[in-house]
Order: C-alpha cells, then structure tokens, then sequence
C-alpha cells in the first residue's frame, strides 16, 4: 500500500504556487526604448480673430420706367455731345482772328527793327545793328508755331494743366525772389527773370497770368449759383490773387501784377459774383491808392512828374518828355519808315516799352490810328468768339486772354502817351521780348482752339 501510494504521488503532477501581485503602487513600470521622441515643438496659437461679417448693402430699389427712360436720354445726350466734340474739334479756326494776329506781328517785327537798330549798334558787343530783329524773328517763327499747334488741339485738355501750371507759376515767382539766387536776372533794379546767362531767359510773370486765366476759367466754369456766395466766390480767388500779385510786385514789377489782379477780377465778374463785391473792390482800391500815396507818399514823386515831366526833363521826368516829344515830332503823317531820330540813343526803351513812340514819330497820328484800330479789331474778335464758344469754360478762356491783351495794350500806350504815370509795360507783339511774344502767340493759339468748336450756324 505504500508503494501503491507513493507511485501515485509521483505520477501526479505538481502545480506551481501562483505568484503574489503587488499593489499598483509597487508595480514596474514599462521599460522604454532607448530611443528618444523628438521633442515636441512649441506651437504658438494665434489670437483668434473674429470672421467679418459681410457688409449688408442696402438693396436698390427698382427703376421706374420712366426713370429708366430718362437715364438713358440723359446717357445719349451725352455720347451724342461728345461726338459733337469731336466733329467740331476738326472744324476749322477763326480765319479773320488769326490774320489779324498775322498782321499784327509782321507789323511788330518790321517796328521793332527800324526802332532798334542804332540801340543795336551801340550797345551789342559785335555792334549788330540787327541783333534784337533776329532774336525776336527766331522767337515769332517758333510762336507761330506753337500757335498752330496749340490751335489743333482740344482745348478742353488744358483742365487737367490748371492746378499743376498754376503750381508751378507760384513756384517759380518764389524762386526768383529768393536773395542770391544765381538764376534770377537783375536788369535795372528788378529781379524778374530767370536764365542762363545770354543763352535763356524767361520771366515767370508771363507764365503766372496763363496759369491765372486757365484756373478761374477751369474753376468758375464749374461754379454757377456759388459765385454769389462769399464762401466759394469771392474767398479762394481773392486770396489766390493777392499771393500772386504780391510775388509779382515784390520783384518788382507793379504792372504784372495790375494785370494778374485785373484779368481775374475780369473773370471772377464774368463768373457771375455779386456787383456789391465788385464796387466794394473798387472802393478798398481807391482807398489804398489814396492811403500810399498822400498819406504814406510811395512813389509821390513819380505822380508829381508824371503830371509834369517838364519840372525835371533831365532826371526823373526824361523818359516821359522825351517821349512827347518823339509823339509830337511825327505829326499827321510821319517822318517816315526808318528815319526816326529819337531813337538815336535819345529815348530810353525805344525797342521795348516806348516802342509805339517811335511808330508816332515814323508813321505819324494815321499810322499809330490804324495800329490801334487793329488792336481794336483783334480784341472785339476775340469777345466775339468767346460770346459763341461752345461752353463756358471755353468762354471764360477766351474772355481771359482777351482781356489781357487789351489790358496791356491800353496800358502801354496810356504810359507812352503821358495818360497813366510811367510804368514798365510792352506793348504785345511789338516790344522786344522773345518769351513774351511766344507765350502771347500762344495764348492766341487757345483762343483759335476755341473758335475750332463753335458751332457752324453761330460761327458766320
């Protein structure tokens, strides 16, 4: 029985005792590989910005029909004004106009040799008795030119030039004022030109009155009922006025700047402002002119001597006795072409400011007549186109240009003649000046664009 018992224990197998499992705390914990995770990247998480809500537009309403009618008629009118434009634009230019600017200039440039030759002689370096004649032929043909040019184009393209030319017209007055400027020309004790030397030279006065004409035309044209308004008529012009003829003044040059403030009170008038401003103007004027001259006595002996030149015909009163007496030698009919003896270095600018005393004393009191009829004609021609242009701005162009040519040309010949005291002025297209004359042929070119749009059943 033992035996038994003990062969059965061994055929029994033995079964293993079950391992203890420790507490959680107490267990291992998982080996990790011996490689690294790579090290996570700081991501930076922008500031959530809120989603714009679409901009709710406010829904059109619905077009009546007869509102759409309109539109449309309003639509061709336009298109049908603008091919008018373009049709007119190729018309052709005021004939009677450009002749008499023509004649004008031949008559100048024949004038200004006669007068200027001995001057030429005298005080040229190489004693050319035709050196001023020639300058001043070179500077015609190229004004011609440029008139022609001009007068093709549209004027309706010089809008865009008004602030910009303006700008620059300021510009250039400020420059030629500054103190030491080796570019301002000084002849006589004014600075008004800016050159190089013999080669060039220009006086920004002359740009500063184009620029002046093509922003109050550009300006008011755009203004109907505000021009009676102090605010928006009166204000901005008047100011633009003073600074620009105060520039001009200070070089000086006090008939520049009697023209710039007349040529745009002239169009400020056209524009439409208030007669009670313009008779206020005259008034403040009369008042100055009385406060500068009686009170604080500027320029009180060049009115004296205007009033009588004979008190001091040798110093302050020479230039206007001399020439009265170049007026008075000429008589009815002249002393003839070319044989003028006051402009043997006797009277002073006799090619320049005093030149239509010298076509007195050759072409006597019928010639300097007709001279002055042609004047006469050349202006009534330009109002007469600015009253048939096809739009105000064009019609306020033209009134502008016009206006300056007559400014200066009764000016000159009231000074020559002993009307208005003794101011420096020439005479257009026939004193010497060679950037003068081309920016007086192109304003002429402005007005022969002008005439290019007028309609045919208005042109005549």
């Amino acid at each position: 029985m033992a035996a038994r018992g003990s062969s059965a224990a061994r055929r029994e197998p033995q079964r293993r005792p079950e391992p203890q499992r420790r507490p959680a705390q107490q267990r291992r914990k998982p080996v990790q590989s011996q490689q690294r995770r790579p090290a996570r990247q700081s991501v930076v998480i922008p500031f959530p910005v809120p989603e714009r809500q679409p901009v709710k537009r406010p829904r059109r309403r619905p077009l009546s029909r007869e509102e759409a009618q309109r539109r449309q008629q309003a639509r061709l009118r336009q298109q049908a004004l603008e091919e008018e434009g373009r049709e007119l634009a190729r018309g052709p230019i005021d004939l009677p106009f450009c002749l008499l600017v023509l004649l004008l200039m031949a008559i100048g440039l024949v004038m200004l040799l006669s007068a200027s030759f001995p001057s030429a002689y005298y005080n040229t370096k190489n004693n050319d008795p035709t050196y001023w004649f020639v300058r001043q032929a070179v500077f015609a043909v190229m004004g011609v030119a440029g008139m022609l040019f001009i007068g093709k184009i549209n004027y309706r393209r010089l809008r865009g030039l008004a602030k910009t030319l303006l700008y620059v017209s300021i510009f250039l007055l400020i420059f030629v004022a500054i103190p030491g400027n080796p570019f301002a020309v000084t002849v006589k004790g004014a600075t008004r030109w800016i050159g190089v030397g013999e080669l060039f030279s220009f006086q920004p006065s002359e740009i500063a009155k184009m620029a002046i004409v093509i922003y109050f035309s550009d300006s008011i044209s755009k203004k109907k009922d505000l021009m009676r308004s102090f605010r928006y008529g009166i204000l901005p012009y008047a100011s633009l006025l003073l600074v620009t003829a105060g520039l001009v003044a200070i070089e000086p040059h006090l008939s520049g700047a009697i023209l710039i403030l007349g040529v745009g009170a002239a169009l400020m008038l056209v524009g439409g402002i208030n007669w009670a401003w313009v008779f206020g103007a005259m008034g403040a004027a009369a008042g100055m002119l009385y406060f500068a001259l009686f009170v604080v006595g500027y320029n009180t002996s060049r009115i004296q001597y205007w009033l009588n030149p004979w008190a001091d015909m040798r110093d302050k009163g020479y230039q206007l006795s001399q020439s009265l007496i170049t007026i008075g030698s000429g008589g009815l009919l002249g002393v003839g072409l070319g044989k003028s003896r006051q402009k043997f270095l006797f009277l002073p600018e006799e090619h320049n400011d005093f030149i239509f005393a010298i076509i007195c004393e050759e072409l006597g009191l019928i010639g300097a007549s007709v001279i002055m009829l042609l004047f006469a004609a050349l202006i009534l021609r330009g109002y007469w186109i600015a009253l048939h242009a096809r739009d105000r701005f064009g019609s306020l162009l033209v009134i502008g240009v016009t206006t300056l040519i007559a400014m200066q040309t009764f000016l000159n010949i009231g000074v020559v003649t002993g009307l208005l005291p003794t101011t420096g002025i020439s005479l257009p297209f026939f004193s010497y000046g060679g950037t003068a004359l081309s920016i007086q042929l192109a304003e002429m070119g402005v007005v022969l664009s002008v005439s290019r749009q007028m309609k045919p059943t208005r042109a005549g």
